[in-house]
């Protein structure tokens, strides 16, 4: 009965995935054994004294298979793993301009836009929710959902409005506090807030014309002994900022359009498709002590024949949370809407330790299409 059957023949694993780990003080390699299930790669290398907290996994692991002598599949992991950067790494402006060339942007649909508002990334600044390295991580991933939104709705334009708060700055009213916290200077903050608006208007300018706008907000403004000094349009670091944008920008040749506030306002109105049916008014919001005064500061503006006056649109940050409210009619027909944008920053603790509320981060964006009145949808990235 038993002839002809014969013992599945024995498969060992290749020869090189054998279990083991290098390490060269840097980055390292590591292989597991053959396992049934995949492994917590974070526990593996802790259990072999790398913590977590010191080492990160890097990119994907590759595998490979075979087949015990009982039938059991096993599979074999290789991944890499280096030691995380203690130090934050601050590009250049200069040498990305010298580096980077102009993408040629794709064909297009025409009669939509899309908005984008990175608000208050605060950077330099420390929280509960870490520090730069931190910080940096957030805006790529969200980056890089934006990208995907934009590639797959082809825009005739991109417009970012940079919400303020874009550093977090030393000179605030706890100025005290923030040169205990923050892990990075003001001029360190500058070049990497700079650096992460590039990196925006570079992927933006892959798929469409960007029209890039900033205002002036509290945390950017120039202040001496906590007084606020200058006139709020010009004595800005987000208005800085995006000088700095201009000249890089245009030295690589992109396609980009840049708004700022009168010298002496602190935000801007933008007609997006120049019909007067989508005019997006642009400010911090820190012109009031609470959100819910909003409504009346745009009311105010309107009556006072004010930069927000025509806006049927109001595109506001400071207030650390997401908001769309409807406000009225506009003159062109439709209604009014107010987008409170979401923050990015690494946590206001002291309002969560004293409100109780708390907010997560993203940036907040949304589509406008020429001849249709704009509803209030937004999406969060």
């Amino acid at each position: 009965m038993l002839e002809n059957l014969e013992p599945a023949k024995k498969l060992d694993a290749p020869s090189g995935f054998r279990p083991g780990l290098e390490f060269d003080g840097n980055e390292g390699t590591a292989t597991t054994e053959g396992l049934a299930e995949a492994p917590n790669f974070d526990e593996f290398l802790e259990q072999r004294g790398y913590s977590p907290d010191e080492y990160e996994i890097v990119g994907a692991p590759r595998t490979s298979q075979w087949q015990r002598w009982d039938g059991e599949w096993l599979t074999s992991y290789r991944f890499r793993f280096a030691k995380k950067s203690t130090s934050v790494d601050l590009p250049t402006l200069y040498a990305q301009a010298k580096k980077a060339k102009a993408p040629k942007a794709v064909k297009t649909s025409k009669g939509k836009a899309f908005v984008v508002v990175p608000s208050d990334f605060q950077v330099g600044k420390t929280g509960s929710r870490g520090g730069t390295q931190e910080l940096l991580e957030r805006v790529f991933e969200s980056y890089a959902r934006i990208e995907d939104a934009i590639k797959n709705g082809k825009y005739e334009k991109v417009v970012i409005i940079d919400g303020g708060d874009i550093i977090e700055s030393v000179s605030n009213a706890a100025d005290q506090h923030q040169l205990a916290t923050n892990d990075l200077s003001p001029m360190q903050s500058v070049d990497v807030a700079t650096s992460l608006m590039l990196d925006l208007i570079k992927m933006c300018a892959k798929y469409a014309p960007v029209t890039y706008g900033s205002v002036a907000s509290n945390h950017c403004q120039f202040r001496h002994n906590k007084q606020t000094v200058g006139r709020p349009g010009v004595d800005d670091w987000g208005i800085v900022i995006l000088q700095q944008l201009r000249r890089v920008t245009t030295e690589i040749g992109l396609d980009v359009t840049y708004l700022i506030p009168q010298p002496e306002d602190e935000g801007f109105a933008l007609d997006v498709f120049g019909d007067s049916q989508h005019i997006i008014g642009c400010v911090h919001g820190h012109q009031v002590r609470r959100p819910d005064q909003i409504p009346d500061h745009w009311k105010k503006s309107t009556f006072g024949s004010q930069y927000l006056a025509a806006a049927n649109i109001l595109v506001t940050g400071h207030f650390h949370h997401t908001r769309v409210q409807e406000l009225g009619q506009a003159p062109s027909g439709g209604s009014r809407w107010w987008v409170q944008a979401s923050t990015m920053d690494n946590g206001s603790d002291w309002f969560r330790r004293n409100s109780g509320e708390d907010s997560q981060p993203a940036i907040t964006c949304f589509e406008l299409q020429k001849g249709v009145y704009y509803q209030g949808e937004i999406k969060r990235f």
